[in-house]
């Protein structure tokens, strides 16, 4: 539906800000590339369940909402140990595009099944002591004419 495209754009447009931020400190260095990553060795929780109000308790915050939609709840979470965004979504599909969407500006996000946490590394790792869940992270694409972003070559 239109609609939902639409909510989902909004939503995406608010994670860039986020990801963008999360990019900046997540590095080139070991650990801050892309792929699946670990949250430094200690064993995660089985990743949590439940309503975005639920696991934002979890976590130790009181969500502020953005998105209130059927298909996709949004919240910016503050806490002692960071700033993230939390979302839940309403089916696997919706989460994986949003995700999918979302990685192409790069960041650090914490994945559970239909919820995602979107932070920088640290909170991540933190976030992941709470919620369990599985990391993932993402270099941004780069588009333009800058050296080394595409292996394709104009003639």
């Amino acid at each position: 539906m239109r609609t939902e495209r639409t909510r989902m754009a909004v939503s995406t447009a608010t994670l860039v800000a986020v990801a963008a931020l999360a990019s900046c400190t997540a590095g080139g260095g070991p650990g801050g590339g892309a792929g699946h990553g670990g949250g430094g060795g200690h064993a995660a929780p089985s990743a949590a369940s439940g309503t975005l109000e639920q696991l934002a308790e979890r976590a130790g915050c009181t969500p502020a909402v953005q998105t209130d939609a059927e298909e996709l709840r949004q919240a910016d979470c503050r806490t002692k140990y960071g700033r993230y965004v939390l979302a839940t979504f309403s089916t696997d599909r919706g989460q994986r595009e949003w995700i999918n969407t979302a990685k192409d500006y790069g960041g650090s996000y914490l994945v559970g099944r239909k919820w995602v946490a979107v932070a920088e590394p640290a909170v991540i790792k933190e976030l992941r002591g709470r919620l369990g869940g599985e990391v993932e992270t993402a270099v941004p694409h780069q588009t333009g004419g800058g050296e080394g972003t595409s292996d394709h070559h104009g003639s």
